[in-house]
């Protein structure tokens, strides 16, 4: 199965090699018919501390590398 890859924007950067992403993506409502937007935060590896907040990235799914964080930040989108 392929790894998924998601690009967001970096909010938080207080913990040592790590980052939360948060991804927004636009869908359409069922009913309605309009685009609403919804976000997820994850946390993301960061092994050199080189994101800081602000940062847009690609992140990539990866194995476990604590309870919370199985992604790991490929590249920034700039």
């Amino acid at each position: 199965m392929p790894r998924r890859i998601f690009s967001g924007e970096v909010v938080s950067d207080s913990c040592e090699k790590s980052v939360v992403v948060k991804v927004t993506k636009r869908i359409m409502h069922p009913i309605y018919k309009k685009f609403v937007k919804r976000s997820k935060k994850f946390m993301a590896h960061d092994e050199n501390n080189s994101y800081k907040v602000g940062d847009f990235v690609k992140i990539r799914e990866s194995k476990p590398f604590s309870k919370r964080k199985s992604w790991e930040v490929l590249s920034s989108n700039i």
